[in-house]
């Protein structure tokens, strides 16, 4: 177990002025608090957390964070709180634990809703202080390396969530030691054969390996002194998982992977580097398209290098990685070696710093804008998993996303309003539509429209969880807007039939707080949308404000909800019932067309309320709209500016003779009707049975194609499937 003597030195030969005192009574009270509780392994709970300080000291981190990795979980595990933190070690260092604790205490429905809640409100606290995810990442490192005590399934669970979360964050950070290793603990217990079986033969191998290793870095460090460069030049086999995922993705064995040891080559400056990269290739032949300048382009981690692939001695591919030590600190350590120590005790990142991790602030605004933690989390694991693509705007500002983004996660990456009207995409000049796929070095302009509007289609388009959220956002909002207003006009008529005026209903104040209350809805806004939504029955409010007497009959309403005669004559006049509810455009989510009959503007149609639907659309002479619930049956009629493409069938018996359906092809491509379906079927009966789907704007272009269709010769009959 480390002493609390060894960490306070540790912390002292990086930061002299660090406060002891403190840490020793942050060791002595985890100790006291914890004395008596043990792990799996059987030893005493408190090397835990003393572990855990001892890997933020690797990091350098202050003595806040040593303190909270040395406490981070006294409020979980004993019976210490918050409060009692505070009391005892201040603001800071309780805000630092309060931040890395799980929120054991509260019930979830799932593991899953569990997972995702810790997971977001470490962002969460993360966005306030990186320290949080630092100490969180040292205590998550430790516990993987004592994983081997726990249950099988607590090792797979635990092992996923490490791989699934806690490596991609630590990559996100630029901490590639932290990375690698949470990489190859995951792989040990979420595949255990083949990590067996890779470990044994990577071991075989050592020797040889070892002894390549030496004989590259001798010929290296003195190619590079002959040139007069100061260089330290190291080798190593690559991580395990690294090479399983590469044996995965090329569907190869060990043996034909070649490129198995990567080297590093450390120099003074930015012009050694690429001075070294020239001496190196004129050394050993360079793999075509494997340099990559991450020097001029650095990731948005802050990793800074040139990478590049020779055919090195024995033609085997060598990956050699070369940079400066400072690129080198930052590669090892990643935001930790930006800390800044202020005088007045704490740290913090540089400004240039802070914005380079500008995605930790994204993370902030995601969570915010995404209600379900599960979709939060899974948004999270797509933004963190993927490889990024470099663009530039037409200014020239460089602009990062995961690979598959399209313009759409462009524009809301610029701005939510940019997103919410584009149209399309100028790549490099040249106009390509939203699902392209940005590339690296594009250069986009992004095209609008006033009238354009996102639409639920964009979701299976975008790759950001930005973007996806904005457009969830906007696609509720306006949801919302149309179930309310749709809500009001099924209630209005219900009412109406029973002579209650809803206007006098809103007015009045105790008998709105009644439907309210009976219902359990907070606002009479509430109460449409749920109606416009198929939540609530119109005929549920009815029967609260004018109950059936005892025969089960309507009784009369209160005297102050009765509509008067001047809205009654008002009524008529405008003929609102005759109306019905008026349907302008297929794309209203609250509004769905029968597959059934699909009935088109022209059409005499019924409209039925579904739950949590909204209307389903019938025609009137539709089977199923005769066996549905006449309580649910509302009137409805097409709005005279309804602009609506419907997919609609025509079933056409033909005699069965050459010929016959390129001409009626061509007659549905005179009306201006493009077949997205057919079904052709020859009969024993010398005709044939031909069923075309299309889509159609009205029921008067669908006559118009069906006379055309009638007059064709060989066509004996034609009707709407």
């Amino acid at each position: 177990m480390l002493q609390v003597e060894h960490i306070v030195e540790r912390v002292r030969a990086y930061q002299p002025t660090a406060d002891a005192e403190l840490i020793k009574r942050a060791y002595d009270y985890s100790f006291k608090m914890h004395a008596g509780q043990m792990r799996k392994s059987g030893d005493p709970y408190f090397v835990h957390p003393a572990s855990v300080a001892g890997i933020i000291t690797e990091l350098r981190l202050d003595t806040a964070s040593v303190c909270a990795g040395l406490l981070h979980d006294v409020v979980e595990d004993t019976l210490a709180s918050t409060a009692d933190i505070e009391r005892e070690f201040g603001v800071e260092i309780a805000h630092l634990v309060d931040g890395v604790t799980k929120l054991s205490k509260i019930n979830f429905t799932s593991k899953e809703d569990r997972q995702a809640e810790n997971f977001r409100k470490m962002v969460v606290a993360m966005a306030q202080d990186i320290r949080v995810l630092l100490v969180k990442l040292c205590d998550r490192i430790d516990n993987m390396r004592t994983l081997e005590h726990m249950s099988r399934e607590a090792q797979e669970r635990i092992a996923r969530e490490t791989m699934e979360i806690y490596a991609p964050l630590s990559n996100r950070l630029g901490m590639q030691n932290f990375k690698s290793e949470l990489e190859d603990l995951s792989f040990k217990y979420l595949e255990p054969d083949a990590y067996k079986d890779l470990s044994t033969a990577i071991t075989r191998t050592k020797r040889e390996r070892d002894k390549y290793i030496s004989e590259v870095c001798k010929t290296l460090s003195a190619r590079m002194a002959e040139q007069g460069f100061a260089s330290d030049v190291t080798g190593r086999a690559k991580h395990l998982y690294s090479i399983w995922r590469k044996m995965q993705t090329l569907e190869c064995t060990l043996e034909q992977i070649h490129d198995m040891i990567a080297f590093r080559v450390l120099v003074e400056s930015v012009s050694d580097c690429y001075a070294a990269l020239g001496v190196i290739h004129s050394k050993w032949t360079p793999v075509p398209g494997r340099f990559k300048d991450y020097i001029a382009l650095p990731k948005p981690n802050m990793y800074q290098s040139l990478h590049t692939t020779v055919i090195g001695p024995g033609r085997e591919r060598v990956e050699i990685q070369i940079r400066t030590h400072e690129m080198h600190r930052v590669a090892e350590r990643g935001i930790a070696a930006h800390w800044k120590y202020k005088e007045k005790g704490g740290g913090g990142l540089a400004d240039a710093d802070a914005q380079r991790f500008g995605w930790l602030r994204q993370l902030m605004e995601w969570q915010k804008e995404l209600k379900d933690p599960a979709e939060f989390l899974e948004g999270v694991k797509v933004d963190l998993f993927q490889d990024e693509v470099y663009v530039f705007t037409p200014k020239g500002d460089v602009r990062v996303f995961p690979r598959g983004a399209t313009p759409i996660d462009f524009a809301f990456g610029i701005h939510s309003q940019l997103g919410e009207h584009i149209t399309g995409a100028r790549i490099n000049g040249k106009i390509e539509p939203l699902r392209y796929k940005l590339r690296n070095g594009d250069i986009v302009e992004v095209m609008t429209s006033a009238t354009q509007q996102p639409n639920k289609d964009w979701l299976d388009i975008v790759g950001t969880t930005r973007a996806k959220a904005k457009i969830r956002n906007y696609l509720r909002l306006e949801q919302r807007d149309k179930s309310l207003r749709l809500g009001r006009e099924l209630l209005e008529r219900e009412l109406h039939k029973s002579s209650v005026s809803l206007n006098k209903l809103l007015k009045n104040d105790n008998e709105l707080r009644k439907v309210l209350e009976e219902l359990k809805v907070q606002t009479a806004e509430e109460l449409f949308v749920g109606i416009g939504y198929g939540k609530i029955d119109p005929q549920e409010v009815l029967a609260i404000v004018a109950p059936p007497d005892d025969n089960g009959k309507e009784s009369k309403p209160p005297e102050q909800l009765r509509e008067g005669r001047v809205a009654g004559f008002v009524r008529k006049v405008i003929k609102r019932d005759d109306g019905g509810i008026r349907l302008n455009g297929i794309d209203d989510v609250l509004v769905r067309y029968a597959r059934c009959c699909s009935p088109l503007p022209g059409d005499d149609i019924l409209g039925f309320i579904t739950r949590g639907r909204g209307v389903t659309v019938h025609r009137r002479t539709c089977q199923k709209a005769f066996d549905t619930d006449p309580e649910r049956r509302v009137d409805i009629a097409w709005d005279s500016k309804a602009k609506i493409n419907r997919s609609v069938q025509l079933r056409v018996v033909t005699a069965n003779r050459p010929g016959i359906l390129a001409t009626v092809g061509q007659t549905f491509s005179e009306q201006g009707i493009n077949i997205s379906e057919a079904n052709c079927r020859a009969g024993d009966d010398g005709r044939a049975v031909n069923v075309f789907t299309f889509n159609c704007s009205d029921l008067n272009q669908l006559k118009n194609v069906m006379r055309a269709l009638q007059k064709v010769q060989g066509v004996v009959a034609v009707e709407r499937a």
